[in-house]
């Protein structure tokens, strides 16, 4: 099993920016790719960015591209998720996921293991 918990959510102005942390814990020898999902009020869960554990690839979607940054320790077991320009359509609970596959997915039931979320708010 894999445990995940994320932190470093909260309240910012449109413009400014947050750093998530997610914190692994367990076989985590058996996770190849980590991601960030979101999921606003009334909305799916959508894919933001992942990264391979091994190589550091990383893919991003469209909408977050060019303000997100992933990045990862492996010694420690932590990945991260820089968020800079927050626009206020980035609300929403921002979730951590590890996956055993070595490919990056973005479809949510790829995914083996999942944090709570920490809620991000941005306001205008």
């Amino acid at each position: 099993q894999v445990q995940l918990v994320e932190s470093g959510g909260g309240l910012v102005q449109a413009g400014g920016s947050l750093r998530l942390s997610c914190a692994a814990s367990g076989r985590t020898f058996s996770m190849n790719a980590m991601a960030w999902f979101r999921q606003a009020p009334g909305k799916e869960r959508e894919f933001v960015a992942g990264i391979k554990r091994s190589a550091g690839v990383t893919y991003y979607a469209d909408s977050v591209k060019g303000r997100f940054t992933i990045s990862k320790d492996n010694v420690q077991n932590m990945v991260y998720l820089q968020m800079n320009s927050l626009k206020p359509e980035d609300t929403a609970v921002y979730y951590c996921a590890a996956d055993r596959r070595s490919n990056i997915a973005t479809m949510i039931e790829e995914y083996d293991y999942w944090g709570q979320g920490t809620q991000v708010t941005v306001s205008s």
